[in-house]
């Protein structure tokens, strides 16, 4: 992972992961206090995962709709 991220074209990539996807983990973490799986299991914790990132995209539209109105 060092070798890849220490190209160019790495550091790049890399970069626009820690403004987009980062920031969605740590409201999921922090915000929402969904730091933990409760099930056992790749597809059921599979599973939770997706209601997880559900949860975070209807906060969104929420807070979007409003200020919107």
């Amino acid at each position: 992972m060092i070798k890849k991220i220490d190209t160019e074209q790495g550091r790049e990539i890399y970069s626009k992961r820690m403004g987009l996807i980062e920031p969605v983990f740590a409201n999921i973490r922090s915000t929402m206090r969904l730091d933990h799986f409760s099930l056992r299991g790749k597809i059921k914790v599979n599973i939770q995962w997706l209601l997880y990132c559900i949860t975070h995209n209807l906060g969104k539209i929420q807070k979007y709709a409003l200020q919107a109105a």
